[in-house]
């Protein structure tokens, strides 16, 4: 299967596999075979469902505001964690949204100024989308680099394709990446032969580690939200890839591992109270409903906007809703801390992370 094929790549190059001492099961993906991009959705709620984020647009990485567009890119933090950045940017009339994505993920490259000053672009300096075309029927985004684009340190080279297929697959029409360089298409990544024989999609996970006493083959990926903090105490949201036993239960083992927390030593935040229990995880007609219970809650009581958040992008990450509704104690009318209600089904987030520069 691609994603083992990928991800025991991984491991072989030590990427982020740590051991994993947790306390729960997992609950919350889909299954071993992929994890979904985001679904294009409209939304009708106007309850916020991330720190800078817009609810009530399609759920693309891109967004026309007047004269300029925010574009989501994946960027690498300070620990070394790969996480969306959304920056406002001039998109020319002629101009690809995928392909000026990826020249603000160029290292000192033209758009250095835009990028926050906690985060690294991955693409080695100097490197230039020669083209950027886009298969409609195959989904498939087709991108041919100059010759500085091999010129990269070993240890940047899985982070570099997690952050090149992210920020494609996360806008519409997209799926699949295929890369190249100077009209020669890669079989694999030039220095630590990362294998591009077939094209690249989220299923190569982001981020990525991996339980205590897993084998790889018998695992179960989830993806994950936790928090981390900039310099200026901004928070930003950063997605995890973890590796589980094998489950039949994917949804509820990926709620659990959000309660569960970051790794031990891990210097992200969990943003789920330990108290919660995960009663129930049920996606149908595109609606995830998430059932938690937390007998310190009374009704009415204000919920952390930043523990709703995560709930919502990490649902919506790994499975295939549109909405999801959250309930607690049975409970549907749920305010945030802000009187932001969520008791109809939210949609996830146009923009993650619109972070100062």
């Amino acid at each position: 299967m691609n994603q083992l094929r990928w991800i025991r790549r991984a491991a072989i190059g030590g990427m982020l596999v740590i051991p994993l001492v947790t306390a729960g099961c997992g609950l919350f993906t889909e299954e071993t075979s992929a994890i979904d991009p985001p679904q294009d959705v409209v939304s009708e709620s106007d309850a916020p469902t991330n720190a800078g984020s817009q609810v009530g647009q399609p759920d693309t990485a891109q967004e026309v505001q007047g004269e300029q567009t925010r574009l989501t890119v994946y960027l690498q933090n300070a620990d070394g964690y790969l996480a969306p950045v959304s920056i406002p940017v001039a998109l020319g009339q002629d101009e690809q949204a995928g392909e000026k994505a990826l020249a603000l993920m160029v290292e000192d490259g033209e758009y250095a100024a835009a990028i926050p000053s906690d985060f690294r672009a991955l693409l080695p300096k100097g490197t230039q989308i020669n083209s950027f075309t886009i298969d409609p029927e195959q989904k498939l985004a087709k991108v041919d680099f100059s010759e500085s684009f091999v010129s990269y340190n070993a240890q940047d080279e899985r982070p570099m394709v997690e952050a090149i297929t992210w920020t494609l697959t996360a806008m519409s029409g997209i799926e699949q990446v295929e890369l190249s360089v100077q009209g020669e298409k890669l079989a694999e990544m030039p220095v630590d032969s990362f294998p591009l024989d077939e094209p690249l999609t989220r299923s190569i996970g982001i981020n990525l580690e991996t339980a205590s006493g897993v084998t790889l083959s018998q695992s179960t990926p989830v993806t994950l939200y936790f928090s981390s903090q900039t310099a200026d105490n901004e928070q930003y949201y950063v997605p995890v890839t973890r590796l589980i036993p094998r489950t039949d239960a994917p949804a509820e083992a990926a709620m659990e591992q959000l309660v569960s927390g970051p790794l031990n030593g891990s210097p992200l935040t969990a943003v789920v109270t330990p108290d919660f229990l995960v009663k129930n995880v049920e996606v149908n007609e595109g609606v995830a409903t998430v059932d938690f219970e937390d007998s310190a809650y009374q009704a009415g009581d204000p919920i952390p906007q930043e523990l709703l958040q995560a709930v919502i992008l990490s649902v919506t990450e790994n499975t295939e809703a549109k909405q999801v509704q959250i309930r607690l104690n049975g409970d549907s009318n749920i305010v945030d801390e802000n009187n932001n209600s969520y008791n109809q089904p939210v949609e996830r987030p146009h923009h993650v992370n619109a972070l100062k520069s």
